[in-house]
């Protein structure tokens, strides 16, 4: 063991790219091997030979979480050591569909393996304690859950079975029991609908929880009870409590005339915004002049939400607890409420509405030689949509076109700027349907970023970024005070290493040798893939290789976009760490003492969590159009390209982005073992290979919405 540790410390020692999931399993690593051993930051640095200063910011970050999460404790000012552990280990459980579960845990090296029996009704993504088995394998750990921390979640959406005197509600997705409900607590529930249900009790030797149904979606197939249900898994709100709705129906439109003397004026400015065609929460506006000096002033415009939504309020609570808007694919689910979102905060035409503003002198070249952050007032000129935004783009004529082209020409110019130091350029096309009144998708169609989508993109990058550095660096040698920060880890070398394997089999290959030489080889190879049949799977891939971005009050930068300082300013009216920018910005502007930063990290973990929640949700509400979809396309043949590998089959997307799957026992020609390390399936006996990227040619098989699955066979052509 102790020499495993020390090959995989000289492999981190060598490695290009630290990322703090890797830089903590290191940390662990060593304080294993002297649990009485205490460190520091620079200890640790010199160990993994990390000299430079972004490094060693790292190995900071990595105490202080590891210190919150219970596996160092601080002896000294920046000293730590390892807690005392016994022979149990807290986790997280991932639940198999066989019914046993993997414990995972940054406190072991691998998952622990507990059998169903011994989960002890812990149920999937419940943080458990464990007590580990002495090892009957040399590779395997094992063991049994003796306490559940904490829920993942009580309430479950599913369909509701009835019998005569009592009725099961089977609960969607990856659950492993169904829920027992007595006759009095079906709170009007009917066969096959859509409802929640809360557990109640779990007697000990029971097979399923007994619970009671809490609210009724609406019938099975029904797109808003679909949608509704979609939103419940992930256990977000479909609908505002009647009291926020109506605190926030008196929050007035008309703006006080001594508000307006409290704030710089920008209404003789020609301003406009541009915004998806359907939008009605305009949270971003831009304006541009030119400067007597030959420079361009150009404001960044943001909905200034905070001096509507006041902390301690009804409207906050809710914005807090919500997080941001989720955008499924047929409607949107605001963060706040309509009358806020779409109205007295939304940046419409021909109407005075209060911002908070960056505004920034940039010369001809887009180098920024001044800045300015305060709150405003403006009045929107026009709305654009992006395509019509695109046209005056394209034809150099239209409303306002002189503002919208010089606006685009430096953006172009701050773009370029952003990849020559290393921004990654990834570039995923959108899949969307046409949807009829009832909420069936007619046709499918793709959208792709344009320069009118870029060049609002670019400001707001800016605008982000120059935000984080005004606070994050402050002149002379003080402290920061806490801030949020959208952080980006790099991306994991193990990860980096296999990706580059695979992708050596079409010709192509990235540089490891430090962070620029991956991210400047990145983007040569998203650019040479563009148009060829790989480019989906290679995109992918890359993609996959990222860390996640998140929200943090400890700042490590932004890796895909190569900002050392990166936040979220420009969207409060959809997600709430903007409005704790807003507020945090305005307190130091006026020389308001450092917020705390605990309190800020917990908001900061809860919105990533949020975050990660609205986006699974909105990839199932896709997921279940595409299933619907096809469901009129049963029996027809589609070419393909294999998306995806596993071990229980070939995942094929077909050239509308539809995604499903060929189940491996559908390969009858033949047994087939996963190549993990090739992502291919391969033939024991005539060696006939399936690999990710392959031309497929494949059969509409059978849909299943409910579990919002799409199964494939092989067309004829790909069995010879």
């Amino acid at each position: 063991m102790a020499k495993k540790k020390k090959k995989e410390r000289m492999k981190l020692k060598k490695s290009a790219t630290f990322n703090k999931k890797k830089l903590k399993n290191a940390i662990l690593s060593v304080l294993y091997e002297e649990p009485g051993k205490v460190v520091n930051y620079k200890q640790i640095s010199s160990w993994l030979g990390i000299k430079d200063p972004e490094g060693r910011r790292l190995v900071n970050v990595a105490f202080e979480e590891m210190k919150d999460d219970e596996y160092l404790e601080q002896v000294s000012r920046g000293s730590y050591r390892l807690k005392a552990k016994t022979g149990t280990i807290c986790g997280i459980v991932e639940l198999q569909p066989q019914g046993f579960g993997y414990i995972v845990s940054d406190e072991v090296d691998r998952p622990v393996l507990v059998s169903s029996r011994n989960l002890n009704n812990a149920m999937d993504g419940d943080k458990v304690r464990v007590h580990l088995y002495a090892r009957r394998k040399k590779h395997d750990l094992e063991g049994e859950v003796t306490e559940i921390v904490e829920r993942a979640k009580t309430n479950f959406v599913g369909t509701v079975e009835m019998s005569r005197n009592f009725a099961f509600l089977v609960p969607a997705g990856k659950v492993g029991f169904d829920i027992f409900i007595a006759k009095e607590n079906l709170n009007g529930a009917k066969d096959g609908q859509k409802a929640i249900a809360e557990i109640i009790e779990w007697p000990p030797k029971a097979r399923s929880p007994f619970g009671k149904i809490i609210e009724v979606l609406g019938d099975t197939g029904n797109n808003d009870a679909e949608m509704h249900a979609i939103l419940a898994e992930f256990e977000l709100p479909h609908k505002f409590p009647e009291k926020v709705d109506k605190v926030a129906e008196k929050i007035p439109f008309e703006i006080p005339e001594e508000e307006y003397k409290k704030r710089r004026d920008f209404r003789e400015v020609n301003t406009f915004t541009i915004d998806p065609a359907d939008a009605k929460d305009f949270d971003d506006a831009l304006s541009i002049r030119k400067l007597e000096n030959g420079n361009w002033e150009a404001g960044i415009h943001i909905a200034d939400v905070t001096h509507y939504v006041v902390p301690n309020s009804l409207i906050e609570e809710e914005a807090q607890s919500r997080a941001t808007s989720v955008y499924l694919v047929d409607r949107v689910v605001p963060m706040l409420p309509e009358r806020l979102s779409n109205g007295v905060c939304s940046l419409r035409p021909n109407e005075d509405k209060l911002c908070f503003s960056a505004v920034f002198e940039l010369t001809e070249d887009a180098r920024v030689v001044n800045q300015w952050f305060g709150k405003t007032v403006i009045h929107s000129d026009r709305r654009f949509s992006y395509e019509e935004a695109q046209e005056i783009i394209e034809s150099g004529e239209g409303e306002l076109s002189v503002e919208m082209l010089k606006l685009n020409e430096l953006a172009k110019k701050l773009r370029s700027d952003r990849f020559k130091k290393g921004s990654i350029a990834f570039e995923r096309v959108e899949i969307k349907f046409n949807i009829d009144e009832n909420g069936k998708p007619l046709s499918v169609y793709f959208k792709e970023a344009k320069e009118s989508n870029l060049l609002i993109e670019e400001f707001m990058l800016l605008a982000n970024k120059k935000v984080a550095e005004f606070i994050g660096k402050p002149r002379g040698r003080k402290k920061p005070k806490t801030f949020v920060y959208r952080i980006h880890d790099k991306p994991d070398p193990d990860k980096l290493e296999s990706f580059n394997s695979f992708i050596s089999r079409f010709g192509y290959g990235i540089q490891l040798q430090s962070a620029k030489t991956i991210s400047s080889s990145m983007n040569n190879l998203l650019d040479h893939v563009k148009g060829k049949k790989e480019q989906n799977v290679v995109e992918t891939l890359a993609i996959r290789t990222m860390a996640k971005a998140e929200y943090s009050t400890r700042n490590i930068g932004h890796y895909g976009l190569s900002f050392d300082f990166y936040t979220h300013f420009t969207s409060p009216i959809r997600r709430y760490p903007d409005m704790m920018v807003h507020r945090l910005l305005e307190k130091y502007l006026e020389d308001g003492r450092s917020a705390n930063e605990q309190k800020f990290e917990d908001l900061c973990n809860h919105s990533s969590d949020m975050e990660n929640r609205a986006a699974n949700a909105e990839r199932a509400s896709i997921k279940y159009k595409q299933v619907e979809f096809m469901q009129d396309h049963v029996g027809e043949i589609y070419p393909g390209v294999i998306s995806g590998i596993t071990d229980w089959g070939i995942y094929v997307e077909l050239e509308n982005k539809i995604e499903g799957m060929v189940p491996i026992r559908e390969l009858d020609d033949d047994f087939y073992t996963f190549d993990e390390k090739n992502y291919a399936l391969v033939g024991r006996h005539k060696n006939k290979k399936y690999q990710l990227g392959d031309d497929i040619t494949v059969k509409i098989w059978r849909t299943n919405l409910e579990k919002k699955q799409l199964d494939f066979r092989l067309a004829e052509n790909n069995k010879s």
